[in-house]
């Protein structure tokens, strides 16, 4: 017969078994630290099924806000998507919370999905965790060029590019948002498979995207004209002259971001490769020369100024590199071609330092460098926008 003690050991550990089963699988458990590892994300392997529905294939990526994976959804016959699984921190539920409204926004404004934003397919809570499932997309754009040793895109594609990308933040704009934080990394290719073209100035294979077809991602920043507007946006090189002044911003300053996007796709590398304020307001002076006097004067950060200029040491260290880095922008063009030309006009007038004064995306849709792929008529377009409220 089996001692009292080892019975009562058997009995104690079926009901710690018992009680482990069932805490699992208790359902909203916000801080079970069986499922979160100590930074707040989900711990998960391939497999894994959550709400009964998304069978996880392969983890795409990681950022501050939570973890992307790729996904089967039981719920769409198997169909691909991606899903993506935010912190278990308080903090990073609210901030999806608002990139939800913003994404149903989006969603009931083109239920037909043609605007190149990336459509979401729906979201839900799981154990602490919000989860927003999207359409599978490839690689960014970022992704791309690096992986093709950051060899520039062709003309024409930088045009394809550019158009859908207009067309996408266009109509953010028209329905009273600003993106933000607009950067190569967050422009994903619906395709990411390319052909291998030899390069003969290179000498050397290079990667050739087949399909430009792009989705514009990441509504995490995105903010209404009526919503508060943070003193600080945008990812660093991205950043437009009026964030780093404090002046106050609006759609104005995810034109300007485009501009600083279509050169790092035209050369192959950042236009303000910097991390300091200062710096880049002197990078920015180099490229396109001094900022206007009127932008000055009404900064709140005249720290960076003395005497209605930058303060700046052009002899210091600093200085030196700023000057080894940067040059005027029509000095960075690859060739003399009629389009290249009419890029740099395009790219100029993005990057106006007055945001008042900086080309809105609809006239930017009429300009001669995306002529070729306009309907007839549109240069006359272009000619009259000229001439009005930019």
């Amino acid at each position: 017969m089996m001692g009292k003690t080892k019975l009562y050991s058997l009995y104690k550990g079926f009901l710690d078994c018992l009680c482990l089963c069932l805490s699992r699988r208790s359902g909203e458990a916000a801080g079970d630290d069986r499922r979160d590892n100590e930074n707040g994300h989900l711990i998960y392997k391939t497999g894994d099924i959550l709400v009964d529905r998304y069978e996880i294939v392969d983890t795409l990526g990681e950022g501050t806000f939570g973890k992307v994976v790729q996904c089967l959804d039981h719920g769409r016959r198997g169909s691909q998507i991606a899903l993506k699984i935010i912190k278990n921190q308080e903090k990073y539920r609210e901030a999806a919370k608002l990139e939800i409204n913003v994404l149903e926004k989006i969603s009931e404004k083109d239920p037909h999905n043609r605007q190149h934003c990336v459509q979401m397919l729906d979201w839900f809570h799981y154990y602490g965790h919000v989860c927003i499932s999207f359409e599978l997309l490839s690689l960014s754009t970022f992704d791309f060029l690096k992986a093709n040793s950051f060899l520039p895109y062709p003309m024409s594609q930088i045009r394809q590019m550019a158009h859908q990308i207009f067309h996408a933040v266009s109509f953010l704009h028209d329905n009273k948002l600003t993106h933000t934080d607009l950067k190569p990394e967050n422009i994903l290719f619906v395709n990411s498979d390319y052909s291998l073209v030899y390069n003969t100035e290179k000498k050397c294979n290079e990667r050739r995207i087949n399909d430009t077809a792009v989705r514009l991602v990441d509504f995490g920043s995105a903010t209404f004209d009526h919503e508060h507007h943070s003193a600080v946006i945008s990812t660093r090189h991205y950043r437009a002259p009026e964030v780093i002044m404090e002046l106050g911003w609006s759609h104005p300053c995810d034109v300007w971001s485009i501009g600083c996007i279509l050169f790092e796709y035209y050369e192959g590398f950042t236009l303000f490769q910097t991390h300091d304020n200062k710096e880049h307001l002197a990078m920015m002076e180099r490229i396109q020369g001094p900022i206007p006097q009127r932008m000055i004067q009404r900064s709140r950060k005249q720290k960076y100024f003395q005497r209605g200029r930058l303060d700046w040491n052009e002899c210091s260290k600093a200085g030196r590199y700023v000057k080894d880095k940067c040059k005027p922008l029509r000095k960075y063009l690859l060739s003399h071609g009629v389009e290249h030309h009419q890029f740099f006009n395009l790219l100029e007038r993005m990057l106006e330092y007055e945001p008042s004064k900086r080309i809105s995306l609809s006239s930017a849709l009429g300009h001669p460098f995306l002529l070729p792929l306009a309907g007839p008529g549109r240069s006359q377009v272009w000619r009259n926008s000229c001439d009005r409220s930019r």
